[in-house]
């Protein structure tokens, strides 16, 4: 897996316990949305873009985990500690939805536009 140089890990998420993932940390996960940039190597993306995530954000077309490259999201889905039930789903497109006051999950979301497969 590409790491960005200085960190052990992918660059949205938490290195975990024995070196495995850990949890997403909020302001990388920004700004893979605001700069267009992979959460795993921290390299602009291109075309198409890939999210990993549970059946049920698959089924809402909603994802909590930052946009990867294709083969970032391979390495991902190999590493320890990364969920087993995740799904990948590759799209054109994205919209970045912060939450609203009154919403119960204050996490932001990415929710594809343009589904390519899933």
């Amino acid at each position: 897996m590409r790491t960005p140089p200085g960190l052990d890990g992918p660059f949205a998420w938490e290195v975990g316990p024995e070196g495995g993932l850990g949890g997403l940390v909020g302001r990388s996960v920004t700004q893979c949305a605001l700069s267009r940039v992979c959460g795993v190597c921290a390299e602009p993306l291109g075309r198409p873009v890939v999210f990993v995530g549970t059946p049920e954000e698959v089924g809402r077309n909603a994802f909590h985990a930052p946009p990867l490259h294709d083969e970032c999201a391979q390495a991902l889905l190999r590493t320890p500690g990364a969920d087993p039930e995740w799904r990948q789903v590759e799209t054109a497109g994205f919209e970045f939805v912060r939450p609203a006051r009154e919403d119960d999950d204050r996490r932001p979301t990415f929710q594809p536009n343009s589904l390519i497969s899933g």
